[in-house]
């Protein structure tokens, strides 16, 4: 598998362990992601955690949210170097919002991955905020 090829696999398998997470599901997502004290996340609710246990911990709470649905990259954008890539694109489906009525999610994302032990991991995911989901 070529290098571009890794980090279209690396992004497919983010964003399936992202609506399992919608399910409930948190461990693909533990799986995609880097266990790096420099990880980041700023998701959806606005919020900022760094260090691999925050992130968990944001991810976690997510999960148990169950907000169902789906969400796919859409217009994914890819540079790559030979130890990180970037990645823009939007994120394009449904979940439920907090009065449990499905909603349109249309948000633009941007993902970080770094070349770990032979592996692509995800070092941050950038999101804007969903008004159902910020405080």
């Amino acid at each position: 598998m070529g290098e571009h090829d890794q980090i279209r696999a690396a992004i497919d398998q983010f964003y399936a362990a992202l609506n399992a997470l919608f399910e409930g599901n948190v461990e693909p997502m533990t799986e995609v992601l880097s266990h790096a004290d420099d990880v980041t996340y700023m998701g959806p609710d606005g919020g900022f955690q760094v260090g691999w246990k925050s992130v968990r911990a944001d991810w976690e709470k997510q999960a148990d949210l169950k907000l169902g649905g789906r969400v796919e990259p859409d217009g994914v954008h890819i540079f790559q170097g030979s130890e990180l890539a970037v990645t823009h694109n939007y994120e394009k489906g449904t979940n439920l919002n907090t009065g449990d009525v499905s909603g349109a999610v249309l948000i633009r994302a941007t993902n970080l991955f770094r070349r770990e032990d032979g592996a692509w991991k995800m070092i941050g995911h950038h999101t804007d905020t969903l008004p159902f989901l910020t405080p």
